[in-house]
């Protein structure tokens, strides 16, 4: 039984770099793999890294839950309102190429800082004056976020070797009630602050708790040395490689489909005949469904495989609730709410593959800068092209259409980036 465990495992690529990373932590001398690499414990890195991961959903949920009050009391149009949901994927794509670029210049820690602090101005710059001044607050807020996107999961191959699995798993849950919390907060926020501008600004304030955690965890710089050590070979570009593309393609889906559901599912349920609380509230639960699936199934993935297996079968559920939301959205919203909520927890094996397809430092951040930043250039193209056909149709049918196509594609680049192998 020993020997044929020990087969397996030697077996599975995933397997074995998770059990080599282990192996090399634990031979460091004098170094408890529980220490962090910054000087201060593993623990308060951890908890850094979780409220930095909160902080990148609300900027996107935050506006899905009050976007038609937005539009309303600034007279703005269906195109003006598809272009702000559009407007943070795009500036994932974007801002998301330079990170890699960012961290061996600045450093990986004043990276993952300054992105904390330019989120922080985006979400204070939004709320202080008129449609111009909101889509370049909220330009500034995903540049923030499109970096940090990148670069923490580079914090967590890097600092975390040993449990690259629970790191990720944690890392995922942490962003999927970033989510949960926008969506459902942002309403009764925005009620007692007596307008939206309150509401989307209160989320500042958590951006500049996770900024001062950031600095109070990193400050001992240890965490650029083992980048940098885990670096140490040139960047090669991965524009040629396959497997670079499938994990891209899988991304890039997987992207439009959660930022089309997070910037336009309310104002579908709302159009049903659900109410605005309701629907925020819904909204919030698809976000929050993801957390069960990033703390379970990413670290069963790094130690058993089946990263292809889960992905489809996560495609297929949300492939039901879109259904279910075009052809009876007022029938069971709760009931579509859930298998879309489950379907988008896709992103946690997204973000795994992109862990588990680098074997060091340097590839996982090549790797996350091209899936993250074309990705997310893919991505961006669904919310507005999901607003315009609204405006063409009037309806939602021929876009909810459009977002069944992109999750059936998902399924295909979810199978193959699950095929066991590196760039």
């Amino acid at each position: 039984m020993v020997s044929s465990s020990a087969e397996s495992r030697a077996a599975d690529p995933d397997v074995a770099d998770a059990a080599v990373a282990a192996g090399s932590a634990a031979a460091q001398p004098g170094r408890s793999r529980w220490r962090g690499a910054a000087g201060a414990g593993v623990g308060l890195l951890a908890v850094a890294v979780v409220l930095a991961a909160m902080n990148l959903r609300p900027s996107v949920t935050s506006v899905g839950a009050i976007l038609d009050e937005v539009t309303r009391t600034l007279g703005a149009s269906g195109t003006w309102a598809g272009a702000l949901t559009t407007m943070p994927g795009l500036c994932f794509a974007l801002a998301g190429f330079g990170a890699p670029w960012l961290a061996r210049r600045i450093g990986l820690s004043a990276a993952v800082a300054t992105a904390l602090a330019v989120l922080t101005g985006g979400l204070v710059l939004r709320v202080v004056d008129g449609p111009s001044v909101v889509l370049a607050g909220t330009f500034v807020a995903s540049a923030g976020i499109a970096l940090a996107n990148v670069l923490i999961p580079v914090v967590v191959r890097t600092s975390f070797a040993a449990r690259v699995g629970l790191m990720t798993g944690i890392y995922t849950a942490a962003l999927q009630t970033g989510g949960a919390l926008g969506s459902a907060v942002t309403p009764p926020l925005t009620e007692a602050t007596g307008g939206w501008r309150g509401g989307l600004g209160s989320w500042a304030a958590l951006a500049v708790a996770a900024l001062m955690l950031w600095f109070a965890a990193t400050r001992g710089g240890g965490l650029n040395a083992s980048h940098a050590a885990q670096s140490a070979e040139p960047h090669r570009s991965l524009l040629r490689n396959r497997l670079a593309w499938i994990v891209t393609g899988f991304f890039g889906t997987q992207a439009c489909f959660a930022y089309i559901m997070m910037g336009w599912m309310p104002q579908v349920l709302i159009d049903a005949g659900v109410g605005r609380t309701s629907a925020g509230l819904l909204m919030g639960l698809v976000s929050l469904l993801g957390l069960p699936v990033s703390f379970f199934v990413p670290p069963l993935v790094v130690a058993r495989g089946g990263l292809g297996f889960w992905s489809v079968a996560l495609g297929v559920l949300g492939l039901t609730g879109l259904t279910g939301l075009l052809l009876a959205p007022g029938a069971a919203p709760l009931v579509w709410s859930v298998l879309i909520g489950l379907g988008m927890a896709v992103f946690s094996l997204a973000i795994t593959a992109i862990t588990l397809r680098g074997r060091t430092g340097a590839d996982t951040a090549s790797l996350s800068g091209m899936a993250q930043g074309i990705g997310y250039l893919l991505g961006a193209l669904g919310p507005f092209a999901f607003g315009v056909l609204h405006d063409l149709t009037g309806g939602w049918t021929v876009p909810l259409t459009m977002v069944i196509v992109i999750v059936a594609t998902q399924l295909v680049f979810g199978w193959y980036a699950g095929k066991q192998r590196y760039v």
